[in-house]
């Protein structure tokens, strides 16, 4: 005997989770979030402050005298 259709919108909660358990798939090593490489012409604020306190250029006082 055939089972009965049942549209997805009128399953009970715990038959839509067994029905969204079975469709998922694992991504295994692969990363599923989009990555855009960064143009190197484009200024980046944190870049260049990094660059200088890496670099020991620091912060610089001058003292009246």
């Amino acid at each position: 005997m055939m089972k009965k259709f049942v549209e997805y919108g009128k399953l009970s909660k715990k038959q839509k989770r067994e029905i969204d358990k079975a469709r998922r798939m694992t991504w295994g090593d692969v990363s599923p979030v989009t990555k855009k490489v960064e143009s190197a012409k484009i200024y980046n604020r944190k870049k260049h402050q990094r660059r200088d306190w890496e670099s020991g250029a620091g912060v610089f006082v001058l003292m009246g005298i």
